[in-house]
């Protein structure tokens, strides 16, 4: 799964990629990307979908940017290299690991601090940084540790339009 979210070393603005050699994998994930509508003339669905679809124009962005992503990774790269080597004395202070099978594209800079070694948490870190005026935040909460209840408010708020409606055309109508 590739992220295109505007802080990404490749935007689209938002969206993204999924890659796959699993045909039913795909196509299960594209029924869910188009709202996981079933295939009836009215708007059916039988499970909660997603409207994930990316327009072509955003498409065309993301793909210009290819030219120019070998550049910006190697730039990224730099970034993490000059981090590095300027904090590799300091006790306390670890970076991401790159895997023996992987190349990370290193469009962030993540950096673990163990209190006990290196005298102060990660907050008070931020904090001083931000006093410098020099951005830094945490890294956010892994998706499989955040409590959802999203879907509980939607049913809720869903059952006031539950009266069944027709939609007129509102384009291409002759009203000669």
């Amino acid at each position: 799964m590739y992220s295109f979210n505007g802080n990404k070393i490749i935007t689209t603005s938002g969206g993204g990629m999924l890659a796959s050699d699993d045909e039913a994998l795909i196509e299960r994930a594209r029924f869910l990307s188009q709202q996981a509508r079933d295939p009836y003339i009215h708007y059916e669905h039988s499970e909660i979908g997603y409207n994930c679809r990316m327009s072509n124009i955003l498409a065309a962005i993301g793909r210009g940017q290819l030219r120019v992503l070998d550049e910006r990774v190697k730039r990224k790269r730099e970034i993490f290299n000059y981090y590095k080597n300027a904090l590799a004395d300091i006790s306390g202070i670890e970076f991401m690991p790159e895997p023996e099978w992987s190349r990370s594209n290193r469009w962030l800079t993540v950096v673990l601090i163990t209190p006990e070694k290196f005298g102060a948490d990660r907050e008070e870190v931020r904090l001083a940084l931000e006093a410098e005026n020099i951005e830094a935040r945490p890294v956010w909460k892994p998706m499989h540790l955040r409590t959802f209840n999203l879907f509980f408010r939607l049913k809720r708020i869903g059952q006031s339009a539950k009266r069944p409606g027709t939609i007129f055309r509102t384009y291409g109508v002759n009203m000669a």
